[in-house]
């Protein structure tokens, strides 16, 4: 086999080859495919499918959004339905009816926490209910996201059920809803999208014979807070929630071409006798993410504004932009691993997969991977808040967990795909609620632990809730702000922006890391410094030095201790991290039946089928377990363990950590089960009940499969499995500053394209070397072919 590394943007520079040939590459330019690609010839575009309206929000209804503004579709027939979501609308914070303390200790308690850690340090762990009811408190004003309300189009004259005509599709290359059926010989065309760059949702009702498009408008919500008025072609929605008084406002309106627009007095807009109409709808609320008011303000301006701008301009201008923005996202990465889609709807397609051996299995899975990274384009762009547990989108005033953000993982997977996927620009909404939340958390610090730097607990809200509430056992989770900073840091190790990470990952991580310099605690068992209390989520019992608390401490002071000597920080306190991480615990030890130990001592049950996989979290999505090493071992016996069952998002992690294992069969077993037993119809992820975050955590698994790069090299095809044995991938990224395209067949790469956005060495790992490996120095905008030949 002879490799051969092309740089022709390097050669222009009068540099000579690496070694081999080089070949006729030119410089890459993510929008193009790479010439010989098997993307040359398009495989059907990823779209989801249906042959019947919606009748399940959960379930059935496709989801549309523009970070803000999300929305989902159901396609019924005589009363279309768009439920639909603005992410700050929340109950609770400041001027909650239930009053709010940011889960703060609402009195002193002197002694609380070091009796907690002193009744450790002599009986070795207590139970959870015996420490909420010390460190605890009840939960006040934390409240809930709440559905804007629903947009209802009535429309008289189309049938009372689908016929073979009907169809019901979501485009997510173009992130288009649409809705397709023939009545009494007129073609009926909806089509519905959230358009990022002009604020607006906006849908368009068609037909092929004028004067065929009529229907009433309305508004309509769960809740009581709110007056709907029109006037002329404009809705307008108003209203205060309740319970905390925020501002709430949403303007429809509609354009015709043919017949006329007529408000009614009971705030409805009818059109009557029209060829084709559309509209669109703006909302917003006065939240505001700022401590500790956040308040900001009234939206009414500003929905007007966006409401108003796209009334001004064509249906086709703003459906045009919107596409244009979300392709130049979407169109980074292709997958090809011989997918072949049946004619089937979607439902059907899931409900006939089997283990992924299969073209249409594995038209399932492309479109699985491109889903995720769908659904985090739509719920997560600049300026608003990032995705939440269900994205963007929720159809209650009482959603499961309040559809919150969960810090012990579920807010952390939602990004585990947008770097390695190529969405980097997603991260923006997650980089603004970190550095919002560091102000409440300095507080929480102070107050509860007596220390400097920022904590966050188990879960949070859009209003600061830092502190910790009394379900005993999911309250107590210090270490969350450590796993937060992670994604920021490797934001800069695939980006190499020096600028990034010393205005924006930097100050976050140093901080979190002050803190646990203040708050680890030397065990007396052996003089290493541990986390204590510290709880293995979400079961067993509170101990010292668990091992996930030990690995995310060594992880946040390992990336901050890189980042500091990066940035040229004070000496004294990069000699504070190497001093701190030379008496750490590393949470690393191997039990008596050769598992990875989830706490200090081996408490571990090789019975024990939790969903939470914590003591892992080393392995992924961590970096400080090493595959072939002793602990990679010691975490396939604790994986093995466990069992390959689990909710939706359990599943989903499990792909990432067998992926990390070289075990690319396995993980692929993990996705087959997460598609048969924790996928919904419209391909949400399940906990039960759907949750979010299940969909990015297999995205990211899929991807880990294909390329890993956390230890400093660009690995290739790191754990195919066989039943992709033939494919190709294309815009994948690697730490480093690299883009990635590969193809392979009969499970070896076969090509592989590497472009280059910085200057500096590249270490390659493929099968496509005789020794294993290649290493060469890369030049910003440089093109590097690696291929097979003979």
């Amino acid at each position: 086999m002879k490799t051969v590394i092309g740089a022709t943007s390097v050669l222009a520079l009068g540099i000579p080859t690496l070694s081999g040939t080089a070949s006729a590459a030119s410089t890459s330019d993510e929008s193009k495919e790479p010439k010989g690609s098997a993307y040359s010839k398009k495989s059907a575009e990823p779209t989801l499918r249906y042959d019947t309206p919606a009748a399940s929000w959960e379930r059935e209804s496709l989801p549309i959004g523009g970070g803000a503004l999300g929305a989902s579709v159901y396609g019924t027939l005589a009363s279309e339905r768009l439920t639909f979501n603005e992410k700050t609308l929340w109950t609770g914070g400041p001027g909650s009816a239930e009053g709010y303390d940011f889960g703060n200790w609402t009195a002193p308690r002197p002694g609380a926490l070091s009796g907690v850690q002193q009744s450790l340090d002599t009986q070795g762990a207590l139970g959870p209910d015996d420490v909420a009811a010390e460190l605890g408190q009840a939960r006040h004003g934390y409240g809930a996201y709440q559905v804007f309300g629903d947009l209802r189009l009535d429309l008289p004259n189309a049938p009372a059920a689908p016929d073979a005509s009907y169809r019901r599709t979501l485009d997510l290359r173009n992130a288009l809803a649409s809705v397709t059926y023939t009545h009494q010989n007129t073609f009926h065309t909806r089509e519905f999208f959230v358009s990022y760059p002009g604020k607006v949702i906006a849908g368009r009702l068609a037909a092929d014979r004028p004067g065929q498009v009529s229907f009433t408008l309305r508004y309509t919500s769960p809740r009581s807070d709110y007056t709907a008025t029109a006037d002329g072609d404009r809705l307008t929605v108003r209203g205060a929630l309740k319970d905390n008084g925020l501002c709430f406002e949403a303007q429809i309106r509609i354009r015709t071409s043919g017949g006329t627009v007529t408000a009614g007095a009971d705030g409805t807009l009818t059109v009557t006798g029209a060829d084709r109409a559309w509209f669109v709808l703006a909302a917003a609320t006065d939240y505001a993410d700022r401590y500790p008011s956040y308040r900001g303000d009234d939206p009414h301006r500003a929905v007007t504004a966006a409401v108003d701008s796209a009334a001004r301009t064509s249906y086709e201008k703003v459906r045009d932009t919107h596409v244009r923005d979300h392709r130049a996202l979407f169109d980074r990465v292709a997958l090809d691993i011989g997918q072949q889609l049946p004619d089937l709807p979607t439902d059907q397609l899931l409900a006939r997969y089997t283990d992924g051996t299969s073209p249409a299995d594995r038209a399932l899975e492309a479109l699985f991977f491109q889903y995720g990274r769908y659904l985090l384009i739509a719920s997560s762009r600049a300026g608003s808040l990032p995705a939440n547990l269900q994205g963007v989108w929720n159809n209650s005033t009482t959603p499961p967990w309040s559809a919150d953000y969960h810090s012990n993982i579920n807010l952390q997977m939602n990004y585990w795909l947008a770097e390695v996927t190529n969405l980097a620009e997603t991260t923006a909404p997650y980089d603004r609620y970190i550095e919002a939340m560091r102000a409440p958390g300095r507080k929480t610090a102070k107050e509860m632990f007596g220390t400097v730097g920022w904590v966050v607990h188990n879960e949070t809200n859009p209003y600061g809730f830092t502190g910790v509430h009394d379900w005993s056992t999911a309250f107590w989770f210090p270490e969350a702000a450590a796993w937060l900073t992670q994604q920021m840091y490797e934001h800069y190790r695939f980006s190499g922006s020096t600028d990034y990470l010393r205005s924006t990952a930097y100050p976050a991580m140093k901080e979190a890391a002050e803190f646990w310099l203040a708050n680890l605690r030397t065990d007396p068992r052996d003089g290493l410094l541990v986390v204590t209390p510290s709880y293995s989520p979400e079961h067993g019992d509170f101990t010292a030095g668990a091992a996930m608390s030990q690995q995310i401490v060594h992880d946040l002071l390992t990336n901050t201790l890189e980042a500091a000597r990066t940035l040229g920080d004070a000496p004294a306190f990069r000699s504070r991290l190497e001093t701190a991480l030379d008496r750490l615990d590393p949470g690393l030890r191997i039990g008596s039946w050769g598992q990875l130990q989830e706490w200090k001592t081996d408490r571990d049950d090789p019975a024990d089928d939790h969903r939470h996989v914590s003591h892992l979290f080393a392995l992924h999505p961590g970096r400080q377990i090493e595959p072939g090493s002793k602990w990679a071992e010691a975490a396939k016996v604790s994986l093995g363990a466990r069992g390959d069952g689990g909710t939706g998002w359990s599943k989903a992690w499990k792909i990432n950590f067998w992926a990390r294992l070289r075990d690319g069969d396995h993980a692929h077993k993990m996705l087959a089960e997460q598609l048969k037993s924790s996928t919904l119809p419209n391909l949400w992820d399940t906990h039960p009940p759907f949750q979010i975050d299940g969909n990015f955590g297999a995205t990211s698994g899929i991807a880990e499969m294909l390329l890993q790069s956390q230890h400093d090299a660009v690995e290739i095809l790191p754990a195919l499995p066989a039943s992709w044995a033939n494919g190709s991938v294309r815009g994948l990224r690697a730490r480093g500053g690299f883009t990635v395209d590969i193809e392979w067949a009969a499970g070896q790469a076969r090509r592989v394209l590497i472009t280059a956005s910085r200057n500096r060495e590249v270490t390659v790992r493929s099968s496509l070397f005789a020794s294993g490996e290649k290493v060469f120095k890369a030049r910003a905008g440089g093109c590097y072919t690696l291929m097979a030949e003979g």
